[in-house]
């Protein structure tokens, strides 16, 4: 995850959001994230300097119907996956992004692995969510200035904004109703890249997100914030990542009018390291949130062939079988 910059202005620009009551909408959206009760996230990254053709590589040997059978038999309710990061290399194609940056040959995988581990957790019924940086691949040196990325408060990234959205919309087109929502991260200087009454903005963020799907459930990331709070009017759920998920208290379905919703990590770090926690405890805090309607969302590590550490297996198992017992 990001760091924690722009903490000031950011609690400034959540004071000043007005609360929402229960939106229809995001109600909707999110009804199944609702009734799925729990889910796996994975970060999947290109490192920087790596080339085209190992990123290829590596993506071509991702083993999709082993990591479903895993998700399948630890009963997670979804799953969620980055598309790419800093380092500038994505899991599927986008020629709208290779159009704007023209880095040959192309960071973005010629295999299409969200289509292919969407049409394989299908067939499990278990649906798929994407996470995207809401910024450029900072650690990418071209695609900052062909995007006309600049990061920090003091820049609206307008020009960049209607990229990004264009970049997103070509995604979200192809993939269709396969995904059913999106985690975006690092959108820390909301009042001033997304506020406006004018597009760019949060709803044409959104819009982009839901151009193949107007069912996807979709939530921008402020950082680690507690308590737990909804960034727009625009999201359907909340992003709620947070390092100490003991510190989280849910109390109801929806907060800020958006389905409550937690992220956080079962290794020592974000997708790194053995298991944190003991078993006795991630099922107490997963419980509790289940228990009041909400949603909670573990990371783990996976190897470069996609699947998920047995040490991590047998602990999401252990979550699996108590939240999916839950009484509400």
């Amino acid at each position: 995850m990001k760091s924690k910059k722009a903490r000031t202005t950011l609690i400034l620009a959540l004071a000043v959001l007005c609360l929402a009551r229960c939106s229809p909408a995001a109600e909707k959206r999110t009804e199944w994230m609702h009734q799925a009760r729990w889910g796996v996230f994975v970060h999947y990254l290109g490192s920087t300097g790596m080339s085209a053709s190992e990123w290829n590589r590596l993506i071509d040997k991702f083993d999709v119907e082993g990591l479903a059978d895993q998700l399948q038999s630890v009963g997670a309710g979804y799953f969620v996956i980055t598309i790419g990061q800093n380092s500038g290399h994505y899991l599927s194609p986008n020629r709208t992004y290779d159009g704007y940056v023209g880095i040959k040959p192309s960071k973005c995988s010629k295999r299409d692995l969200v289509l292919d581990l969407a049409n394989a957790l299908e067939r499990r019924h278990i649906p798929l969510m994407v996470y995207l940086p809401a910024g450029a691949p900072d650690r990418d040196d071209v695609a900052v200035k062909k995007l006309e990325w600049q990061s920090g408060q003091r820049y609206a990234n307008i020009a960049f904004q209607r990229m990004w959205e264009n970049v997103i919309a070509e995604w979200s087109a192809r993939w269709g109703t396969k995904i059913r929502g999106w985690w975006f991260d690092g959108c820390y200087w909301p009042n001033i890249m997304y506020r406006s009454p004018e597009r760019p903005n949060f709803k044409s963020f959104a819009d982009a997100a839901r151009k193949g799907n107007p069912e996807s459930a979709v939530a921008f990331n402020p950082g680690v914030f507690i308590p737990i709070m909804s960034m727009s009017e625009q999201e359907d759920y909340t992003a709620g990542e947070t390092d100490e998920p003991w510190r989280v208290v849910c109390r109801k379905q929806f907060v800020d009018g958006r389905q409550f919703h937690i992220l956080s990590y079962l290794g020592r770090s974000w997708s790194g390291g053995e298991p944190r926690f003991a078993d006795a405890q991630v099922v107490k805090w997963s419980t509790a949130i289940v228990q009041h309607n909400g949603v909670v969302t573990w990371d783990v590590p996976t190897s470069r062939t996609g699947q998920i550490p047995e040490s991590f297996v047998r602990q999401l198992k252990v979550i699996g079988d108590a939240v999916n017992h839950v009484t509400r």
